[in-house]
């Protein structure tokens, strides 16, 4: 049977053909686009080709186009996903708030994994101040690194005997916090809940910041916002974007029904060693499921002895929802006396299940299977493959699936059913009936193998078959297990059996009756390619494999994911096309940019029209039907959104558009990701000799068929390049890099039903072989095809040059040469061999019917990047072209130009077509000098040389006669011609090679570097206009606000640390100042006055490092505007797109007025700069005229991180530049031109020069910790050539954040001493003192820089005070020098505050005012307000250095790559033979200012009662008060007992004294303390200023009861109540409304204030008011008037008027017959009292009656 059906373009299934349009000649094509087009409403559409030669090189139409015919062969080679990472986390736990517990004692605890580290314990408080920082290291693979997960929990009252009890505790996995923004949180609060009891509600908060840093991260220290704003605690919750701030409990249920499939065990010797002790083969594996979520386990029973285990069994985690852990991991393990062992393990993305959209859902899944991948199903005893099952890294074989499903349920706290812990439960459930997910198909898998070449040598020796395998169908080892419960089991014994079933099924029958699965490709010898590589003789013949499997059809969900894949290729495919366009500069990026979103929105439609298809398909899930429902909705407003797009995108947009782009891709693909899988992945192994070499993995949606062209999968019925890896970890490194085998594959899946189409895609010219199983028998799918039809075609390589290679010789360059593999064959340029890396290239296609010309012909030169493992190792230009030889023979070929000389054979110059054009150029070098060379082969380099080569060319410098003595060049410039293409992108690149000249004419290669683009070293000359510049007067007049202190104006400043007084200036005409006094709202004391004779450098400091946080915060909010902006044009279609995004409106100094009390304190001082990174990022290294080159020499490292390994290949730097023009006649030349220094004119000579250099050190933050207690104790190094500096002695104790405030003069010679090494040092007692990090900086660039890195200019010039002008040369003199170095005409200083240079005038203050207030006239001001514009100046403006301080990261040479904390200085220079510089700034730390506050406690009321009378019952309460400012232990004071109040109320008049040092700037207040009896010297802290007060019950014999306490923080703090009614519980609760006020301004305040205290609800409750006062005095005022405490001398306080309790003990009987008496039994006694009193007079009468009566009678 032939199949030669010719399939060519034209029947092709999309039918009509897209449009062939190729960018390039848009512009030939002008002529029949008529030129009446409007440009922007041209798009390009992608070309799909359709192949049809045997091995699939065949490529219709252009560049870009038929990337979907032959799938892109993948080439980046190696896995990355198992490989571990360096990692480290940063926690700083700063403080808790809201704890919920009476009178706690709080520490926190930090884990992470099974790291556990503690910070201090607070002793008495609810809201603990810790400010510690915590640091863990992992080196770990990120997928480990990510679930592990970071668990902050409270622990009060824990000591070495007990183990504490849990307050609450908050989790979250690594991985949430790696994917936020700048992988941190930064002080956010995150909050406490208590996993015993989930009723309870939030325990407390916790402020921290988390930072996750792999290693090459670079960390952003965000701008500290200020205090206020973070105490918003629910604004600012330690949870990731998009999580609601108030999250719920949730129940997640996870079924677990059953598993099949788990690979066999019993094949090995140890089965027949049970069998002969057991007697019987039992199945030798005991399995149970082990999930783990969240930190916690959960586990099913076990399975004893059995390969398809049930369970039926549901575990249940209760755990906060959202949960901030995003997987949970599922593992079938096998149940061990010894260790249990994985068998595969499946991760499930919560993510990828739910949807927290408006129309979202809640995780759910199945009842699904999924499949499990890991090691190889042939079992042995030590497996080398293990972790494989663990879930690390790609798995190499599939091992299992499990049917699972999972729900998650919102629990009702208030529901009374609920338990409330959250340990794990496991829970039986009800069995799943079969056909629950899908119906069972039989399904059938082909493959032929077309080609297997770049077979590795080492095994090349030894017979070689493949094997394919789906599930556990194919391997045979599993062909043994028998097919159950009429389930259609497959493999290779049981064929009978299953046609009989297969039979009786009402199924159309297919041809093919006794059908075997043909898994293997017969063994066959591997035939020698070259000396590298062997190939399999596949010629004409080629093996073929088919096996059928059964699977539950769920067919549906591959087919949507395949649709949206298919839509994602096509976009991502476009995007490359036009950012290649783009980079490669040639003409309309746009058009392309149209064509990709037309398609894009075409292709979503499509997916809306063919997803919503077999709605009744059985086994369809919950998550089907949802994620349905969110593709649909996603790919609709994809392709609207692109629609709208399309009519966006301008030439001026295409950037912005581009990215808008990738974001649907991102989205795109995420869609696609489907969660529940069915068929199981295809395994190609390569054996070898029964020894399993390679493998690849094909997914099976890209091999499935469809009917449906959209729905198929993309490499199903194509024939797909493969290249097969080494499993396992043994794939890392450069093991992994070496091609295994390269093979052509041809794969189809689809049901049996529709196998009449497998063969369909095969290229025209097949023979199918089958085996002849006898007349009558239904015929089988073919065991090899025959391929019948030869052409023959020359593959033509034209390789131009290759740049950026790896290194891969010792000395650090490589001697490249290049091979060429097709097919069978291979070719090498002349070299020897060593793999540097590799890249895939397609040819142009020409078939013999062809014309050779253009637009296709000949090709062009492209970049092709060259890949080393995963890492990139260059670019190679380079064409390829294959050429069909037609019937003629190569006499039709086109010519190929250029000498043909026979003994070179097939290696040719590059024809002419392809070749590019030159011209002349000239190259000319700057050498100024060699810097740091390190020793070669142990020798110091003496006499070194440079060489510089481009293209052949190249030039020599001239020899440095002593390196020690001056590693200067001494002749500065030379030259060379060179011809050069004249596309810039072709430009080869340029080598430095420093070679050391030894004795006896030796050379040496000390290093090199390869600068593999010249653009940016270009003269392009001034383009016309800027020569216009002097021709055209044209005047710009800048006016600047007029500067602080030069006119009447007011001054309001934060003052130095000792006050906070505000000032306002008034300046007369006679120089006098008004004092005038100011109140500001909620201020009722004056304000002192201050003069600016206070202010110091730190004011100015800390008032710059405010404005710092203002500009980050404004750009922030600018570039989150112009999202949002960007987000409405897409949907909003009037918005014009052109208006440029909203920029930052608040400038530096210039801010908007708000009335934010915080703002009015530093409107006028004069301000730094502070930069967040180093100052040469911010210019651009400093390499405005001169580059430094780094050399490298040695072996490309091939750790998996290229950054770090280069740095240990440094061995130097050339300092020196290039200038590169073409050569032509109307080289416009100057006057004072000097022919000896080209181009390079006006620069400074190179002789050597000694320098002053200063360098003052202010800070380090978040030093990592280098002592076991998780602090450091740092110092500052400087080294700067062979002077070095230790500040030992100034050791700061334990601080991760020391505040230096040092100065540091060091003397130095250029070039000899131009790196500059500050370093912090860890002092150690005993032992060396460690390295925590250092950084380098190069002076000479900063020193010969244009924009005069030298000394910064201040903002304003003053001649004293705090802002005196440090550098010796004053504005005007460095004016004068830039005009005259700049050949500016230039400065004429005019009346009226005027200066001009060029054609610029700028207007400032001309007056000055000295130490004596006399004012002066100068011109300095106006030369500085030219300075500080100096960018503006035509022709030779660029921005000039400010006053600034600088960041610098600091690194450890051990941990390159990761930040071990930063450093903030800055470095002042001064060349000697100029005038000295003045004294240093004293930049020395503010010492903290004294203070002494006084409490004077007055009277308590309404206080709670504790105590009940034993005699009578009554409630009262033995009140005091006690209270504390830095800590219980170090100044607690508790007044005199108030005895047996009844009321609640208490007299006290008792003063409290605290004494304490206070940082103004900074709201804290220091104390020194020894941390322990053994510690050796004092370590500072810093807090927070709060007052504690407590109200406490005194018992004599038992413990005192709290009863309520409350928190003052001086700085911000309620108003007292003026009386005790209107003292409430608001003043606790509602602080944010109650105007506040704080201590240091009021001075003196008194009033109630309100005692709490929580009650069984967790709610606050009132347990007492106190009537205090305040007084804050200043240490000088305190000394002058002395109090005492208590109620002592001096300035007693009188006793208070309290009931007399003297005589108590002896009254107390009496006081409880009163009590009795009166109180309690009042109405009894009266009661009794009255029948007593009745009975008396009955009595008394009875007994006076009879008497009386007879007296009567008697009549007496």
């Amino acid at each position: 049977m032939k199949r030669s059906k010719h399939r060519g373009h034209k029947e092709d299934r999309n039918g009509d053909e897209p449009a062939i349009l190729e960018t390039e000649d848009l512009d030939r094509q002008g002529m029949f686009l008529g030129g009446g087009l409007d440009p922007d409403t041209i798009s390009l559409a992608s070309v799909t080709a359709v192949t049809d030669n045997v091995s699939n090189k065949r490529q219709a139409g252009l560049r870009g186009a038929g990337r979907h015919a032959l799938s892109k062969p993948e080439i980046k080679m190696e896995p990355s996903s198992g490989r571990p990472v360096d990692y480290q986390i940063s926690v700083t736990v700063i403080e808790a708030r809201q704890l919920i517990g009476l009178n706690m004692d709080p520490m926190v605890c930090v884990e992470i994994g099974d790291d556990k580290k503690y910070t201090s314990m607070k002793e008495s408080t609810n809201c603990p101040y810790y400010n510690e920082y915590f640091v863990f290291d992992f080196h770990v693979p990120p997928d480990v690194m990510y679930d592990k997960i970071l668990k902050l929990s409270v622990i009060h009252s824990k000591n070495l005997l007990r183990s504490g009890t849990l307050v609450g505790s908050f989790k979250l996995d690594v991985g949430t916090i790696y994917s936020n923004p700048e992988h941190q949180f930064y002080h956010k609060w995150a909050l406490l809940s208590d996993p015993e009891d989930i009723s309870a509600g939030c325990k407390g908060y916790i402020k921290c910041d988390v930072t996750v840093v792999a290693k090459g991260d670079t960390i952003k220290t965000p701008h500290k916002v200020n205090e206020s704003d973070e105490d918003d605690i629910e604004g600012n919750l330690l949870i990731p974007e998009g999580v609601p701030a108030e999250r719920q409990w949730a129940r997640y249920y996870l079924k677990i029904y059953r598993a099949e499939g788990l690979p066999r065990m019993n094949t090995s010797i140890m089965a027949n060693v049970k069998k002969a002790f057991i007697g019987e083969n039992k199945d030798l594996v005991d399995p149970y499921v082990l999930v783990l979520f969240a930190g916690q386990k959960g586990k099913t029973s076990v399975q004893k002895s059995c390969y398809e285990p049930t369970w039926n069994e549901q575990i249940v985690f209760t755990e906060m929802f959202p949960p901030l852990c995003k997987r949970m991991k599922i593992q079938i393990r096998d149940s061990d006396k010894v260790n249990d062992v994985a068998i595969g393990t499946h991760f499930l993305d919560l993510r990828n299940i739910s949807n927290d959209g408006d129309k979202g859902f809640l995780p759910t899944l199945g009842p699904a299977w999924v499949n499990m991948y890991g090691s190889t199903r042939t079992y042995s005893l030590m497996d080398e493959y293990q972790e494989l099952n663990e879930g690390l890294g790609e798995g190499v074989s599939f091992r299992a699936r499990l049917l699972v499903s999972l729900g998650v349920e919102i629990l009702d706290p208030a529901s009374p059913e609920i338990t409330s812990s959250t340990d794990v439960q496991l829970e039986g459930v009800s069995n799943i009936s079969e056909t629950a997910t899908g119906k069972v198909e039989e399904f059938f898998l082909f493959g032929s193998f077309l080609e297997a070449t770049m077979i590795d040598r080492k095994i090349g020796d030894k017979p070689i078959n493949f094997e394919l395998t789906i599930g556990y169908y194919g391997n045979e080892i599993d062909g043994l297990a028998r097919p159950k419960k009429g389930k259609k089991g497959g493999g290779d014994g049981e064929e009978e059996e299953t046609d009989l079933i297969h039979n009786s099924s009402d199924e159309e029958m297919d041809d093919d009756g006794d059908l075997t699965s043909v898994a293997t490709t017969p063994p066959m010898k591997p035939v020698i390619t070259d000396r590298n590589y062997f190939h399999l003789p596949y010629f004409e013949r080629k093996p073929c494999i088919y096996i059928k499997s059964w699977w539950q059809d769920q067919r549906r969900r591959l087919y949507n994911a395949n649709i949206i894949d298919n839509v994602a290729d096509k976009l991502e495919d476009g995007l490359n096309d036009v950012q290649e366009i783009i980079k490669t500069e040639k003409t309309y990026p746009e058009r392309r940019l149209r064509g990709v979103l037309e398609e894009l929105s075409q292709g979503c439609s499509q997916f809306l029209a063919l997803a919503n298809k077999d709605h009744n398909q059985s086994g369809r899930t919950k998550l089907d039907r949802e994620r349905l429902k969110l593709c649909m909705a996603e790919t609709e407003s994809i392709g609207q959104q692109a629609k709208t797009m399309r009519t966006q995108v301008k030439k001026s947009t295409v950037r912005d558009k581009i990215k808008l782009a990738q974001n649907f891709l991102t989205k795109l693909r995420f869609l696609a990701d489907e969660p529940q899988h069915s068929v199981p992945d295809v395994f190609i192994w390569m054996i070898s000799n029964g020894k399993r070499i390679a493998y690849a993995r094909v997914p099976s949606k890209d091999i499935l068929y469809s009917g449906v062209e959209e729905e198929t999968g993309k490499d199903c019925g194509k024939v797909k390049t493969i290249f097969l890896r080494i499993p396992g970890k043994k794939g890392f490194g450069p093991a992994g890099w070496t091609v295994q085998s390269k093979i052509e594959i041809y794969l189809w899946l689809g049901l049996t039903k529709q196998r009449k189409d497998y063969l369909s895609g095969l290229p025209n010219g097949f023979e199918e072989n089958k085996l002849s199983k006898g007349p009558g028998m239904p015929c089988s799918p073919p065991i090899s095809l025959t391929y019948m039809m030869k052409q023959i075609f020359q593959l033509r390589v034209h390789m131009y040059q290759a740049r950026s290679l790896f290194a891969a010789d010792s000395t650090g360059l490589s001697d490249p040469f290049a091979r060429v593999f097709f097919s069978t064959q291979s070719q090498v340029t002349e070299g020897k061999a060593e793999f540097m890396g590799r890249t895939f290239a397609k040819p142009v296609v020409k078939m013999a019917d062809e014309h050779y010309g253009p637009p296709r012909f000949p090709p062009q030169l492209e970049y092709y990047q060259i890949y080393r493992g995963n890492c990139t190792a260059g670019e190679m230009l380079a064409a390829f072209e294959l050429l069909q030889i037609g019937p003629n023979g190569k006499a039709d070929l086109p010519p190929i130009d250029g000498p043909t000389d026979l003994e070179r054979g097939p290696i040719l110059p590059v024809p002419l077509g392809i070749r590019p054009v030159l011209s002349k150029y000239r190259i000319e070098v700057l050498f100024w000098g060699l810097r740091d060379l390190k020793r070669v082969n142990l020798a110091q380099v003496d006499r070194p040389r440079v060489d510089i080569e481009c293209a052949g060319k190249g030039v020599q410098s001239s020899l440095i006669a002593n390196y020690k003595k001056n590693p200067n060049f001494s002749t500065l410039v030379k030259w060379f011609e060179v011809d050069l293409p004249e596309n810039e992108l072709l430009h080869p690149p340029l080598n430095i090679r420093v070679v050391d000249c030894r004795a006896f004419g030796r050379y040496t290669l000390v290093g090199s570097n390869a600068v593999s683009s010249l653009r940016k070293f270009i003269y392009r000359a001034a383009d016309k206009q800027a020569n216009n510049w002097t021709t055209t007067e044209e005047i710009v007049v800048v006016s600047l606000d007029p500067e602080p202190g030069f006119k009447k104006m007011e001054t309001v400043v934060k003052l130095d640390s000792c006050s906070d007084a505000v000032v306002k200036v008034e300046d007369d005409d006679k120089g006098a100042k008004a004092k005038k006094k100011k109140r500001k709202k909620g201020d009722e004391v004056d304000e002192e006055e201050l003069d600016e004779s206070m202010l110091d450098w730190w004011s100015k400091y800390f008032v710059s490092i405010e404005t710092l946080t203002e500009i980050l915060k404004s750009q922030e909010a600018a570039l989150s505007d112009s999202e949002d902006k960007d987000d409405m044009d897409i949907t909003d279609g009037d918005i014009k797109p052109d208006e440029p995004p909203v920029k930052a409106k608040r400038g530096k100094g210039k801010k908007k007025k708000t009335i934010d009390p915080f703002e009015k304190k530093k409107q006028k001082l004069d301000e730094l700069k502070v930069y967040p990174k180093e100052l040469e990022s911010e210019y651009d290294n400093f390499e405005d005229w001169l580059h430094s080159f780094n050399l490298f020499r040695g072996k490309g490292g091939d750790d998996e991180d290229q950054s770090g390994s280069d740095e240990d290949r440094i061995v130097g730097k050339f300092k020196g530049s290039m200038c590169m023009y073409k050569v032509s006649d109307d080289m416009p030349r100057d006057m004072s031109f000097d022919s000896n220094m080209g181009m390079f004119q006006n620069i400074p000579h190179n002789d050597p020069i000694n320098i002053l250099v200063r360098i003052y050190v202010i800070r380090a933050t978040d030093l990592h910790p280098a002592d076991i207690n998780g602090k450091a104790d740092p110092y500052i190094a400087i080294k700067l050539g062979k002077t070095e500096i230790k500040d030992k002695e100034n050791y700061i104790s334990k601080q991760l954040n020391p505040l230096f405030g040092k100065s540091f003069d060091v003397e130095a010679t250029f070039p000899m001493d131009s790196t500059l090494t500050v370093s912090i040092y860890d002092w150690d007692l005993v032992g060396t003192d460690d390295l925590i990090g250092e950084t380098k900086l190069d002076l000479e660039n900063r020193f010969y820089s244009k924009h005069r890195a030298t000394c910064g200019l201040t903002s304003s010039y003053a001649i004293h005070g705090y802002n005196v002008w440090r550098d010796p040369m004053k504005p005007t003199q460095i004016l004068a020098k830039l005009c005259k170095d700049g050949k500016l005409d230039g400065p004429h200083y005019g009346p009226a505050g005027r200066v001009k240079v060029e054609n610029r005038v700028f207007m400032a203050p001309t007056e000055i005012e000295d130490e004596n207030g006399l004012k002066r006239q100068t011109e300095e001001h106006l030369a500085l307000t030219v300075l500080k514009h100096w960018e503006e100046i035509p022709k030779a403006g660029c921005k000039l250095v400010p006053e600034h301080v600088e960041t610098r990261p600091l690194l450890h040479p051990d941990k390159p790559g990761i930040e071990q904390g930063r450093i903030e200085m800055w470095v002042d220079m001064f060349p000697k033979d100029m005038t000295a510089p003045g004294p240093a700034l004293d930049i020395s730390p503010r010492r903290p200012k004294k203070f002494e506050l006084r409490v004077i406690v007055w009277n308590t009321d309404e206080v709670v009662l504790e105590d009940d009378d034993i005699f009578t019952g009554e409630k009262s309460s033995d009140i005091f008060v006690r209270g504390w400012l830095k800590g219980q232990q170090e100044d607690k004071q508790d007044t005199d007992v108030h005895y047996h109040s009844i009321t609640g109320e208490g007299n006290f008049n008792w003063r409290y004294v605290y004494p304490f040092d206070y940082l103004m700037a900074e709201e804290k207040i220091v104390i020194s303390k020894k941390e322990s009896m053994f510690a050796w010297d004092e370590t500072e802290y810093k807090i927070p200023a709060r007052l504690n007060l407590q109200v406490w019950d005194a018992d004599h014999f038992s413990a005192d009861d709290f009863l309520g306490a409350i928190e003052l923080d001086l700085n911000r703090f309620p108003r007292g109540a003026k009386t005790a009614k209107q003292c409430t519980l608001e003043m606790v609760t509602n602080q944010g409304e109650m105007p506040s006020i704080s201590i240091f301004k009021q001075k003196r305040i008194k009033g109630w204030w309100p005692f709490v205290a929580r009650n069984e609800d967790d709610e606050f409750e009132l347990t007492g008011k106190v009537e205090a006062e305040l007084h804050l005095l200043t240490g000088e005022e305190a000394e002058r008037s002395p109090v005492g405490e208590g109620r002592n001398e001096p300035d007693p306080m009188e006793k208070p008027n309290r009931p007399d309790i003297a005589l108590l003990w002896f009254l107390i009987p009496f006081k409880a017959a009163k009590h009795l008496i009166c109180d309690q039994y009042r109405w009894l006694t009266i009661k009794l009292f009255s029948a007593l009193l009745l009975l008396a007079i009955l009595g008394i009468f009875l007994y006076s009656m009879p008497g009386y009566m007879v007296k009567k009678m008697m009549g007496v």
